[in-house]
């Protein structure tokens, strides 16, 4: 069976989202500062469409995650952040462009029901209203094989985990703190059978991998 592998930028304090999140300030305030070294990675700049960018020990870190993967779950903040109902005269593509990185499938948990949005390159956005684990079972179909993303944001990471349902999980630990914003562990007491694999020191950035034994 695929693997569900579950990705996060976090501050020092714990979080993964600063304070007063918005359409407009998606990360709450200081919450951009969590994905400055990926941001600045030729290896993700490309993934964007970008051209440039650096190379360091981050690269092979972020390679890893991307490979293998043949869909990603998101919750509904993460695709775009109105709350409530869409509307259904011009209900919002989210935060992605015309033109998503993903290039797979992708699958919203949220509780008001949408027709699929298809997009450039191959991505399709799949509203799934029915909680995490049909989320996650419509996600291992559609992936043929491949392992699935978990891509965020905290609060449906946070259902998986408890759930018992991440086998891997990627921490890029933030040398920065945000004093308050959404902690990404409120509410977990353990992380089950996750234990530290590895650790791996970047500029800006220190990534620590778990995995199930």
């Amino acid at each position: 069976m695929s693997k569900l592998r579950f990705r996060i930028s976090i501050s020092l304090d714990g979080y993964s989202a600063g304070p007063r999140q918005s359409t407009k300030d998606p990360l709450g305030i200081g919450g951009e500062r969590l994905h400055e070294w990926v941001v600045a990675l030729a290896a993700w700049r490309s993934s964007h469409g970008l051209a440039g960018g650096a190379v360091n020990e981050s690269t092979a870190v972020l390679e890893d995650e991307l490979a293998g993967i043949g869909a990603t779950i998101m919750g509904r903040n993460m695709f775009g952040g109105h709350p409530g109902p869409w509307n259904p005269a011009k209900p919002w593509n989210g935060w992605w462009g015309d033109n998503p990185p993903f290039h797979h499938p992708v699958f919203v948990v949220t509780h008001h029901p949408r027709p699929p949005l298809e997009l450039e390159g191959g991505t399709t956005f799949t509203f799934v209203t029915e909680g995490i684990v049909a989320a996650l079972d419509l996600a291992r179909r559609s992936a043929e094989g491949r392992d699935v993303a978990l891509a965020g944001g905290a609060d449906i990471a946070r259902q998986y985990l408890s759930a018992g349902l991440v086998d891997e999980m990627s921490l890029h630990l933030v040398p920065t703190l945000l004093a308050e914003g959404e902690r990404l562990f409120d509410g977990i007491r353990d992380l089950g059978d996750l234990r530290l694999a590895g650790t791996v020191t970047a500029p800006d950035v220190t990534h620590l991998k778990f995995t199930r034994p």
